[in-house]
């Protein structure tokens, strides 16, 4: 089945999101994604932590804040 995005944040200027997402075995992870608006190609994974695994959502998305310099703390 793989993985469901269950939170998706932005930052301000749109080229950037997190996606908190839980695997098909129960536990949850994030990456994040950029895109450039003006290439149709969409949005692509930066690769740099979908490998990380956590027990809740809340825990991924602790760890997404604390890693993805552009996730302000009033983004939630």
């Amino acid at each position: 089945m793989g993985n469901r995005v269950v939170r998706s944040v932005n930052n301000d200027a749109g080229d950037h999101c997190v996606d908190i997402f839980v695997r098909d075995d129960g536990t949850y992870g994030f990456e994040e994604y950029r895109r450039d608006h003006e290439d149709l190609k969409g949005w692509f994974a930066l690769q740099r932590f979908s490998n990380q695994v956590f027990a809740t959502q809340d825990a991924a998305a602790e760890r997404a804040r604390a890693s993805v310099a552009w996730w302000a703390p009033e983004m939630g």
